[in-house]
């Protein structure tokens, strides 16, 4: 690793090798030049299978060639000698460029050869020139690039679907630090450059120049910056550049630093080039004095400079960015507007004496440390620096290099401000990882070599690396479970250096993409993340200094890898090495024991599946496929599964990247879908001749309904076609020449959907860059999916930015489309129903997730769009409500059937059906008011009368037709009442009550009787319960206000009875509601008098229907009547809370009055309640006896009729007007009335009606009450007597009293 290139072998030696070992080695790139190269370099030889994109992953994937400018300029160039080439590629724009001779080529590395734009630059021949030093810069070598995307706030899509219009370029020669600007190389104005040079006086500016033109007299003579005329300059080694923003002439802030620690500041512009030396002093430490004793500052001290965010909002006006040195990181920000103000936030030691801020230093066998490079995660927040340390082993005294990665984060709990400044006692980062060696001992290197290193981040496998090396060579280098492996770009034959290498941007925010590395002579290559975890090995532990090594093994693989001039890389090993005893990854041993015992089985059924094809014979195949596995799996895993998927994702061998656009305009496209049908078709005959599909059929359900969806979407796609034909037809014949169909089509929505689509599974899967999208998009028929992903996540991109007429055309071409693939896919299904499973617990792939967002989306879009298309032609707005009918129809079944898979899959689906019904509503409200809309404007002109109504009625039939289909069919009971209504249909409204329809939402019939009773119409709900009664008892179960009218119309009296009782009981806070829906409006406050005429109606319903038990029945209602009065009454004596009170109720606040009167009521109350109820509240009923005692003042009455000598006459009459006498004549005199048993039962009056048993308990009868009283130890003769004159009724029996007094 990071050593310098074997030497290469000539043309001759490399043609005859490809001729020695052409048939043998399958793993052989061509030469650039070769024909085919796309399809060459990734299918092997000596293959003869058909395996599309399942092909070796272990190599590098070639995805693209240069350009022919590029290739015509580097043959001129190589005719005069070898050529110097400087290249790069550019991340953020996705360009790579090449500079041959003076002239500048750059083009996008992600397009297809057929779009692919390059454009080409020239370069002033002065811009070499070192009057002081000579002309010793060669156009090739030292130059920096930067390029600027003025729309930087476009969408992933926009830039995946379509090349960027708008880029500037800045470019700098590292020597002679000439600085090159064009605003905009897309456009004619754009391509003018804008050329600056140093000076002689370091203040004096160099006047811009146009076109590359220079005033001779004013022509530079290479002073340095910042050197003052010195001999030894000091190189660019860092450009970054960040647009102005809220500029309109493409005007944008470059940031040179120089080795030495110097920064300037530029602003570029169209009309020329300014710039200024940053005041702040970096503080470069003096390494080393002169011979006169001077001080010489270090030439290495910045080593990089890199933004902190590589993204700038439009509104931003100030960026971070931070400067490697050669022991720390430092923070810096520039001011974007016209004061271009550089301040420095913060620095962060990483070379020092604490191991835990970065790097230690001085350890044992350390001799000096080197930070070459730095890169930030998109984020912002984590840092990785790439560190070389030079050591000396002590026990064998040999020298090496170690390579590792020193990973920093910030501080969750620190937020910087520039007022910390340079303060060395903040700190900001922290490690987040230990310093991740991935070379431990290499050769030791010069230190311009070192310095010429590079580190890439953000590629896949998440968290690997890439480290470019001055002599060409790129290794990833992949951290995983404290061990790190590597991979080695390398090419088998001669494609020149690595000059640079890039991430592809995934279509998804947050994912990484695929590393991809220009190359000196073979284009553009690219490195799947399956080779970074196959081919790599872990580093060598042995030395790789030039002393040699003590490890023969090591020797010997280095004699191997000098024989075959040094292009065969013995380090990357292939995924047989992992059954030879390698140590490898867990993640690895998965994958190559997945590939073992998979991959013999899908093989077999591919070589009977040919076999059958030819011969048609099956004899002995069902018996091989079960020995070999092949039923093991169930699923997409499944070896039929798999076989299926080659069958319909195999890519065409002529289809080709040098054909473009033009393709699709071919009948090529539907030729090969068809030959694909036609082969599934065979191997749908295949499988079930041999008894598979059978076996498929019982035990791998999910398998067999997976190779019959890929028909599906074969079918869904060769319908597609045909649609995008005919679309592509009508555009060509709106033109002025049949020629223009291919712009036409491109210019379409569908169009660039499916380049969309396309482009999306070329950067997922590297090994189709090399096709077109199109090409792509109808080749990879299994992902089907990710035409409805596109949409839902970049609809607003392929129909948004234009007139409200385009953006309705577009829409509609995109609905057609999606309308036109489902319904091929049901077709196919219908038609093939003989071949599917049980479909139990499977949901269809046109039902599952990813479709239902985007037919949401579309929908939303056209929701949006209907709004806003006031004033527009009628029928323009009647097809795109056409479109959304049919959409709403699709993404409505696809929720339908979703639920009801996971209900038979047993898993939640509350939340599913909770979206799937506000969407429903959504649509269904919105299509029937649109229709509402177009019928008020067709009856505009109509004069008003009965006329105009029956013409609006006639139009709403008219039109409400497919409404009501789906309404129906998908249980929008809110939209079908609401035309029931509309058209005051009652007959219409129970054709519709009649259907069984919705039983798992409940019946349209409970809707409407909830709309009638929520509207308050109950004559309507009562009549309709004539029709529907057992529906209409059902739903009056939870409004009884009601039910009793329904149970008299149905002859159920005494269940009339019950409800008019309980409805008459039941307390206001839940009487009539018995859902919290409704108990807003159900919430009624019944009067006394209501709740007396309702049980009187009760009395009068049990009465008449006479069933057993009514007499009783009527007692208890009788009963009730009572205490209802007693209620009345008592709100007549006391201020209350205005509602029912249940019994307990009642007597506390007869109690809590204090008022003899009501005391006495509350006896009354006890006594209309049942049995059961005076045993619950016997305490209470005691406390009423004691209250009852406590309103006369026995004790000053005892005393007074001692004194005085009353009489017993006297005496009786006395205790007749005590509430103790009444209460007792109440509950236990001849004349008391109660209901359900008497007093005795619960409370006797004296002691010896009591048992004997509970004789001594103090509350087991009235007189043990009573004799509790403060008063009875003087009074109570008197109060006994109160008590059992009216158990007698007054005192009239006096012989009976006197016998109880005695």
């Amino acid at each position: 690793m990071f050593s310098p290139a074997s030497k290469k072998p000539n043309l001759g030696l490399q043609n005859q090798r490809s001729s020695g070992h052409g048939g043998a080695s399958g793993s052989r790139t061509p030469l650039p030049r070769s024909p085919r190269l796309s399809v060459l370099a990734r299918l092997p030889l000596d293959s003869k299978s058909e395996k599309g994109a399942n092909l070796d992953q272990i190599q590098p994937v070639y995805i693209g060639e240069f350009p022919q400018l590029v290739r015509n300029a580097q043959a001129n160039l190589h005719q005069k000698g070898p050529p110097g080439i400087s290249g790069g590629m550019d991340k953020g724009t996705c360009l790579s460029w090449i500079l041959c001779g003076n002239q500048l080529f750059i083009w996008s590395h992600v397009s297809g050869v057929a779009s692919q734009r390059c454009v080409a630059l020239e370069l002033p021949s002065f811009v070499y020139v070192d009057e002081d030093h000579g002309a010793n810069s060669r156009p090739g070598d030292g130059w920096i690039l930067c390029a600027i995307e003025w729309d930087r706030t476009s969408k992933s899509s926009e830039k995946l679907a379509r090349e960027c219009s708008s880029i500037g370029i800045i470019i700098c020669n590292q020597k002679t630090r000439a600085l090159l600007y064009w605003p905009n190389i897309y456009s004619e104005n754009g391509r003018s450059s804008v050329s600056w040079f140093p000076s002689h006086d370091e203040s004096e500016e160099m006047t811009p120049s146009r076109e590359g033109k220079v005033n001779p007299s004013r022509r530079p003579n290479q002073r340095w910056i910042g050197t003052s005329g010195s001999k030894d300059p000091s190189p660019v080694n860092s450009l970054i550049v960040s647009p102005v923003p809220g500029s309109t002439c493409n005007e944008c802030i470059a940031l040179l630093c120089q080795s030495n620690g110097e920064l300037w500041c530029f602003r570029c512009s169209p009309s020329g080039i300014s710039r200024e030396k940053v005041v702040q002093v970096f503080g470069a430490p003096f390494s080393r004095e002169s011979d006169c004793g001077a001080p010489v500052m270090n030439k290495r001290y910045s080593r990089s400079l890199t933004w902190r965010h590589q993204v700038v909002s439009g509104d931003e006006s100030n960026r971070q960015f931070f400067l490697l040195t050669d022991h720390e990181i430092q923070c810096w920000s520039v001011d974007l507007g016209p004061e271009r103000k550089v301040l420095k936030w913060w620095s962060h030691e990483i070379v020092g004496s604490d191991n835990d801020l970065g790097i230690k230093k001085d350890l044992a066998g350390q001799k000096h440390v080197w930070l070459l490079d730095l890169q930030v995660s998109d984020n912002g927040k984590e840092l990785t620096v790439l560190v070389a340390t030079f050591c000396k082993d002590r026990v064998s005294s040999s020298s090496y290099t170690q390579y590792s990665l020193l990973t920093m984060q910030y501080k969750s709990s620190e937020n910087i401000s520039k007022e910390h400044g340079g303060s060395s006692n903040v700190r900001v980062l922290e490690k987040k990882a230990p310093i991740q060696v991935i070379l431990p001992k290499a050769r030791v290197e010069e230190e311009d070599f070192l310095f010429s290193m590079r580190l890439r981040i953000g590629g896949r496998p998440s968290g690997s690396t890439m480290v470019l090396s001055g002599d060409g060579i790129a290794t990833v280098a992949q951290y995983w479970r404290g061990a790190t492996r590597l991979y080695q770009f390398d090419l088998p034959w001669d494609a020149g250096k690595v000059i640079d290498a890039s991430v592809l941007p995934a279509m998804d925010d947050g994912e990484e993409g695929a590393w991809v590395v220009l190359t000196e002579k073979a284009g553009v290559w690219a490195i799947p993340e399956k080779a970074v975890l196959l081919g790599g090995v872990e580093p060598p532990e042995r030395s790789l200094s030039r002393k040699g090594s003590s490890n023969e093994g090591s020797s010997e693989e280095e004699k191997r890898s000098m024989a075959f001039g040094g292009n065969i890389a013995p380090r990357r090993v292939s995924s047989e090495a992992w059954d030879a005893g390698d140590r490898q990854r867990p993640v690895s041993i998965s994958i190559s024991q997945r590939n073992a015992q998979d991959e013999e089985a899908e093989a077999l059924v591919g070589r009977l599946f040919h076999a059958f094809l030819y011969s048609g014979q099956v004899d002995g195949v069902l018996e091989k496929l079960k020995v070999s596995g092949a039923f093991d799996k169930d699923g997409e895993k499944n070896i039929f599964a798999r076989a299926s998927k080659s069958i319909v994702d195999a890519l065409a061998k002529h289809w080709t990247t040098t054909r473009g656009a033009e393709i699709v305009a071919m009948a090529v496209v539907s030729s090969q879908l068809l030959e694909k049908q036609q082969r599934h078709q065979r191997f749908l005959h295949f499988l079930a001749l041999t008894k598979c599909h059978e076996g498929l059929s019982f035990r791998q359900r999910g398998s067999l309904h997976a190779i019959m969806e890929h028909g599906e979407k074969l079918a869904a796609l060769i319908q597609l076609r045909e649609l995008q034909s005919a679309v592509s037809q009508s555009k060509s014949s709106e033109g002025d020449s049949l020629n223009n169909s291919s712009s036409s089509e491109i210019s379409g929505s569908l169009w660039e959907l499916i380049q969309l689509v396309g482009e999306k599974a070329r950067r997922n899967n590297v090994l189709l860059m090399d096709r077109e999208n199109a090409e792509v998009f109808y080749s990879r028929v299994s992902d089907l999916e990710e035409f409805f992903s596109c949409i839902s996540q970049h609809l607003p991109y392929i129909v948004g930015g234009k007139s409200i007429v385009t953006q309705i055309h577009r829409t509609c071409e995109i609905a057609n489309a999606c309308a036109a693939i489902i319904r091929a896919a049901i077709t196919y299904k219908n038609a093939q129903q003989s071949w599917y499973p049980s479909s139990e617990g499977i949901t269809p792939w046109y039902c599952q997730g990813l479709v239902r967002s985007g037919l949401w989306s579309l929908a939303s879009l056209i929701l949006q769009l209907l709004k806003e298309a006031e004033g527009l032609d009628s029928s323009m707005k009647s097809e795109l409500f056409s479109h959304l009918e049919e959409l709403a129809d699709c993404l409505l079944e696809a929720y339908a059937v979703s639920i009801a898979a996971k209900i038979e899959r047993e898993e939640e689906y509350k939340g599913l059906q909770a979206e799937y019904w506000t969407r429903r509503d959504v649509l269904l409200d919105f299509m029937y008011q649109q229709i509402k809309d177009v019928v008020a404007s067709r009856c505009q002109g109509i004069e008003s009368g009965s006329k105009i109504s029956e013409q609006k009625d006639a139009i709403l039939k008219e039109l409400v037709g497919p409404l009501v289909t789906i309404s129906r069919r998908h249980a929008g009971y809110k939209t079908l009442w609401t035309i029931c209504c509309d058209l005051n249909d009652m007959e219409f409204l129970r054709s519709l009550m009649y259907e069984s329809m919705g039983l798992k939402q409940g019946r349209f019939s409970n809707y409407v009787f909830e709309q009638c009773y929520k509207n308050h119409h109950y004559a309507k709900l009562l009549r309709l319960g004539e029709e529907f009664q057992e529906d209409l008892s059902s739903f009056l179960l939870r409004h009884r206000d009601l039910l009793w009218l329904h149970e008299i119309f149905l002859g159920r009296f005494s269940s009339a009875a019950e409800s008019l009782h309980s409805l008459a009981l039941s307390q206001d806070d839940d009487s009539a509601a018995a859902t919290e829906e409704y108990s807003d409006i159900e919430k009624r406050d019944q009067s006394l008098t209501d709740r007396r005429r309702l049980l009187d109606l009760s009395k009068i319903a049990a009465a008449a229907g006479r069933e057993p038990g009514f007499e009783m029945k009527i007692k208890r209602i009788e009963a009730d009547l009572h205490i209802l009065k007693l209620q009345e009454e008592v709100q007549g004596l006391c201020d209350f809370e205005k509602r029912l009170l249940n019994p307990k109720e009642l007597i506390e606040i007869c109690l809590k009055s204090g008022n003899r009167e009501l005391i006495l009521r509350a006896f009354d109350v006890f006594a209309w309640t049942s049995s059961p109820v005076r045993k619950t509240h016997k305490t209470l009923l005691s406390e009423c006896w004691m209250s009852a005692a406590s309103q006369d003042d026995w004790a000053t009455t005892y005393k007074a009729a001692i004194a005085e000598g009353w009489s017993d006459e006297e005496n009786l009459q006395l205790v007749k007007n005590t509430v103790l006498f009444q209460a007792s004549k109440r509950c236990y005199g001849p004349e008391a009335q109660s209901y359900d048993g008497g007093f005795e039962e619960v409370l006797p009056l004296l002691k010896e009606d009591v048992d004997f048993m509970k004789m001594k308990e103090p509350g087991s009868s009235v007189e043990a009450i009573i004799m509790q009283h403060p008063d009875f130890p003087e009074a109570g003769k008197l109060m006994l007597m109160a008590v059992v004159m009216g158990k007698f009724g007054g005192g009239e029996n006096e012989e009976d009293l006197a016998m109880q007094e005695e």
